[in-house]
């Protein structure tokens, strides 16, 4: 028999019904504003494991919204022409290249630490 997956617990719950009229139920929840890059405290680390075999570099910290966790994302991806991707928090990077995302983020304003091996 196959495993059954549990659904997460997101810690709220839907409002499934109101009898006041007048209730606003934000279903969007709040629009997470973007730091500036000075006030920002970026993880740069290398991951192997869970991943076939293959090395990626993944970028922790951000604290932002999602669309600009994209846009930083895109610009590492073209500034070192390699796929990847950004959601959840975190941007993962093809390959190991934490010195020259290290690099490029310093120039950019961010403050970043390598971690991990």
């Amino acid at each position: 028999m196959g495993k059954k997956k549990k659904k997460k617990n997101t810690g709220h719950s839907d409002i499934v019904y109101s009898t006041d009229p007048d209730f606003d139920y934000d279903k969007g929840g709040a629009q997470e504003d973007t730091l500036p890059p000075q006030q920002q405290q970026l993880y740069v680390k290398r991951e192997k494991k869970g991943r076939g075999g293959k090395e990626v570099s993944i970028v922790t910290g951000f604290v932002g919204n999602d669309e600009d966790l994209k846009d930083l994302g895109k610009e590492l991806k073209k500034s070192l022409g390699v796929g990847g991707s950004a959601k959840e928090g975190e941007i993962v990077i093809q390959g190991e290249h934490r010195d020259k995302i290290v690099e490029i983020l310093t120039k950019k304003g961010y403050k970043t630490k390598k971690s991990g091996g």
